[in-house]
């Protein structure tokens, strides 16, 4: 059995090939995808495919994943995204059963500048 960080890494890779079905050939027949900050819940793969084909974009999407953290049926990962205009991270929660992924939980935070405020105990990281 595959276990998530596996599947999860393979996700990945095959979004970065930027076919949409490669990358929908992990979901099970029931797939989740849920975007929690609006509230979104993708149900099928065709609908995951048919998103990304109509995703306004500036050029081919690539995929840098920064950490993977998982096993057995449960995996996070941390994703850099990028059209080569626009870049993005997201946060990824893998379910996984029977060598499919069954659900992906993401969020996409939208980055901002650290408040002045604390400047004295933090340090900046150049991504």
């Amino acid at each position: 059995m595959t276990d998530a960080a596996t599947l999860a890494q393979e996700f990945w890779w095959r979004m970065g090939t930027n076919q949409w079905g490669l990358a929908a050939g992990l979901f099970a027949g029931n797939i989740e995808i849920i975007w929690p900050q609006s509230g979104e819940v993708i149900g099928s793969a065709d609908d995951f495919v048919a998103i990304n084909e109509n995703y306004p974009s500036h050029g081919k999407w690539s995929f840098k994943v920064k950490r993977v953290i998982g096993a057995g049926g449960h995996a996070i990962t941390e994703t850099e995204v990028s059209d080569g205009t626009a870049k993005a991270f997201v946060v990824s929660i893998f379910e996984c059963a029977d060598d499919r992924i069954v659900r992906i939980t993401e969020y996409w935070p939208e980055p901002f500048a650290a408040p002045e405020w604390r400047r004295q105990w933090v340090t900046t990281r150049a991504e």
